[in-house]
């Protein structure tokens, strides 16, 4: 099994299956997957129905593979993954969590940097990073506990692979 098919399955276990909360700026979903999104994928049926074969491809094409997450170890592959398929800043969050120049642009510095900085330590620096992001936001009060849950997890595998 690959680091994305690890990935994937660890990432459904924390968005689970069909939402449509009306808080939610995402709007309806599928596996995570937003309606935008597969929507610009090409898929056009009702996101409920959405396979899970389906959102794995879509996962795959617009959250791992521009962010280059093959180069990574496993752990922090699936942080980033996790972060990126939940909304963020993930370059800019990576080149922190890296110690290297922040800048947002995704290239070979960022990468070197983030292979060459200890799995855990940038697990940390990266939590703390995002729980700093999801605070500052109107919308901690509605999916702060969920946000949090979600980081707890993530931190749990990180610590157990």
């Amino acid at each position: 099994m690959s680091s994305f098919d690890n990935a994937f399955d660890q990432l459904i276990g924390n968005e689970g299956g069909y939402s449509f909360n009306p808080k939610d700026p995402g709007g309806e979903t599928m596996w995570g997957v937003t309606a935008r999104i597969a929507r610009t994928d090409g898929y056009t049926g009702a996101m409920k129905d959405l396979p899970r074969d389906r959102a794995k491809a879509i996962a795959k094409k617009w959250y791992w593979d521009p962010l280059q997450l093959d180069q990574f170890d496993a752990r922090v592959a699936f942080q980033i993954f996790d972060a990126n398929y939940n909304g963020g800043h993930c370059v800019i969050w990576m080149q922190g969590a890296a110690g290297a120049k922040i800048d947002g642009l995704l290239g070979p510095a960022t990468i070197a940097a983030v292979q060459a900085t200890d799995p855990l330590r940038f697990i940390m620096r990266w939590n703390a990073q995002r729980l700093r992001y999801y605070t500052s936001l109107k919308s901690w009060l509605d999916f702060g506990k969920g946000w949090a849950n979600r980081i707890a997890n993530n931190l749990s595998l990180g610590a157990s692979a």
